[in-house]
């Protein structure tokens, strides 16, 4: 009798066929559910394809596709803040990539700034009737209306920089920033015994708090790691600061900061802007407070070579829009199960590890 033993390395449409005694049409319309077979033929193959582990080539089926899947991108103007020209670079990278698949990434830039903006770009791709949209919803409240209503259209979205899960991504792509709080609070309090009085001063520099859950959570996580010490000793001080840009101005907002808080010996910046700090101390020869913040912007960079800035913790932005595209194309072409939730880890840079993640390409 002839062996019908599929092959164990790869196993076909056919070879599931033989053994459930349909013809290969049957098992493709079980499948892919499609067409109509009986629930007794269905239980059938389904139950050898599980036994032979079928996995089905979703890359030769991708590669035959005339399809095209248009993706939209609403994405911050990095020319205005150069922290958002690293998701652009691992979008690019991504579609580079990916282009094969009948990939093709729509650019919608808007003000960070500027919240109209934002709705104005929402707006447009709400109208346009796209396969899949990656957004940085740093507008938390103005994006929950666009939010709903790609949900309603069935259009696949991911979120990267600020989690909002509630509204039900495909996918958030980033650092768990209540986790990335912590990290800051137990970097800053390292070393330090519970003798005599300090504060460490959490500042969210240039951002609307209010409306910007991600700021939040690290404040939340900073402040909780202290709590949960039960040291009297150790005080947390936040503090919203603005016009970084404007060296005079900033200068008279960190004067009354550091007066009014003249035990401070440590500053945790919830944003890429730990260098507008780092300004400051350097010309007012702060060599006292330890300073931490995020990303590996030039300007940090070079005081953390300095050592004017101690830490940075690495959000890995290029990575996040990265992951950001490529998760919404194993989705829509080889229909995949995305993982709700990607965290991207916490890595602590420091000007003797630096070198590394400047090499890294992701």
């Amino acid at each position: 009798m002839e062996n019908k033993e599929p092959n164990k390395n790869i196993v076909r449409i056919k070879d599931i066929a033989e053994l459930a005694n349909v013809s290969t049409g049957t098992v493709d319309r079980v499948l892919h559910n499609r067409g109509r077979v009986s629930e007794e033929v269905k239980k059938r193959v389904l139950a050898i394809a599980k036994e032979l582990n079928y996995e089905p080539n979703m890359l030769a089926r991708a590669l035959v596709s005339k399809r095209e899947f248009r993706i939209a991108a609403l994405i911050p103007d990095a020319s205005l803040d150069e922290y958002w020209a690293e998701p652009a670079k691992g979008i690019r990278k991504a579609e580079a990539e990916l282009r094969q698949y009948g990939l093709a990434v729509y650019y919608h830039i808007f003000n960070q700034f500027d919240v109209n903006s934002f709705k104005e770009e929402a707006e447009i791709i709400s109208g346009l009737n796209y396969d899949g949209i990656l957004l940085a919803p740093v507008f938390y409240r103005e994006s929950l209306t666009f939010l709903n209503r790609w949900k309603r259209q069935q259009i696949p979205f991911n979120l990267f920089n600020t989690h909002i899960p509630d509204y039900e991504p495909l996918a958030y792509i980033g650092q768990d920033s209540y986790q990335s709080g912590m990290v800051a609070a137990k970097l800053l309090h390292y070393g330090y015994l519970a003798s005599a009085p300090v504060s460490f001063i959490i500042a969210h520099i240039d951002e609307d708090v209010a409306n910007s859950s991600h700021l939040i959570k690290k404040e939340q996580g900073f402040m909780d790691y202290f709590d949960e010490l039960n040291t009297p000793s150790f005080k947390v001080v936040r503090t919203e600061l603005h016009n970084s840009s404007d060296r005079g101005v900033f200068a008279e907002q960190m004067d009354q900061l550091l007066a009014e808080n003249a035990d401070a010996r440590g500053i945790f910046v919830s944003t890429s802007r730990a260098y507008a700090v780092a300004d400051y101390l350097e010309n007012n020869q702060q060599h006292k407070l330890r300073l931490i913040g995020y990303d590996l912007l030039d300007k940090n960079l070079t005081h953390l070579n300095k050592g004017t800035i101690n830490f940075l913790i690495n959000q890995n932005p290029k990575g996040q829009g990265y992951y950001g595209i490529q998760l919404l194309i194993e989705h829509l072409v080889f229909k995949k199960k995305i993982n709700p939730i990607k965290y991207l880890p916490l890595d602590i840079i420091t000007k003797e590890n630096l070198h590394y993640y400047i090499e890294s390409e992701i």
